[in-house]
């Protein structure tokens, strides 16, 4: 099986979605150096050119809609024409939070511009193919180099800041979700399935998970409140992963369990 990985070369994720395939797969990296992806041209070649079966979207940028919402789109209707299976990764940020876990079936209601932009990427992807799935996760983090990892290590030396107490996730391994991805990528689920960590946690509480693993002065860390900012953004977004706990065989772990020391 042909698996092409946007963001495969330098991407955070995509590393290790491309780390986790196995010899069954042809594995293709690609970049930004490959295609921009706000050029409809320029990825529908490139597109072809690999003539995928599979195609793994982890490439966005977060404060560029061009790319996460538009580029989608080019994306997913140049797997329709090359008639590839698309594996999307979308965010619970679609979401614009409440107290109880959000299933497959709740409606996105984004209330940050990423998020909209998540939404309107998913929109695109579930009404121009069929053979589609939208992996919505959380917080990626675990191994030591997620960017939320390094601004512990920056808070816990003395930077000024503090961590979000009332924005409250389900983070993920990067390791775990890459391999749920690639599950994803062989399998034949269609439609939306949610990828959270077992835990619900707070920025905070996440933060002093990853200070007593790596040995840091956890008293450092000071809480903030994200309903504080002038554009808050979502505040409680758990997501139900019980499809995939009973579908797949990979098993997304809890962020006490993988952060433990």
């Amino acid at each position: 099986m042909r698996l092409l990985v946007t963001g495969g070369r330098t991407g955070y994720l995509g590393r290790y979605v491309v780390a986790a395939a196995t010899p069954e797969h042809d594995v293709v990296a690609v970049g930004s150096a490959d295609a921009d992806l706000r050029d409809r041209a320029a990825v529908d070649a490139m597109v072809q050119r690999h003539a995928p079966e599979v195609v793994v979207h982890t490439a966005y940028v977060q404060s560029d809609w061009a790319v996460t919402a538009t580029g989608t789109a080019h994306v997913a209707l140049a797997a329709a024409r090359a008639g590839a299976r698309l594996v999307l990764v979308s965010s619970d940020v679609v979401f614009g939070g409440r107290a109880r876990p959000y299933d497959e079936s709740a409606a996105p209601d984004p209330v940050s511009p990423y998020g909209a932009a998540k939404a309107a990427a998913e929109t695109v992807a579930l009404s121009v193919l069929e053979d589609v799935v939208v992996a919505r996760t959380s917080v990626i983090c675990g191994d030591g180099a997620s960017p939320h990892e390094a601004l512990v290590r920056r808070l816990a030396g003395g930077a000024e800041g503090g961590l979000f107490s009332d924005e409250v996730r389900c983070p993920v391994h990067v390791a775990d979700l890459a391999a749920a991805l690639v599950e994803l990528a062989g399998g034949h689920h269609r439609g939306i399935v949610h990828l959270g960590g077992a835990d619900a946690l707070s920025r905070w509480e996440l933060g002093r998970l990853v200070a007593r693993r790596e040995g840091l002065d956890e008293a450092r860390l000071r809480p903030s409140l994200r309903a504080e900012l002038p554009v808050p953004g979502p505040l409680e977004l758990r997501l139900d992963s019980s499809l995939a706990e009973r579908t797949l065989v990979t098993r997304l772990r809890g962020a006490t369990e993988f952060l433990a020391s």
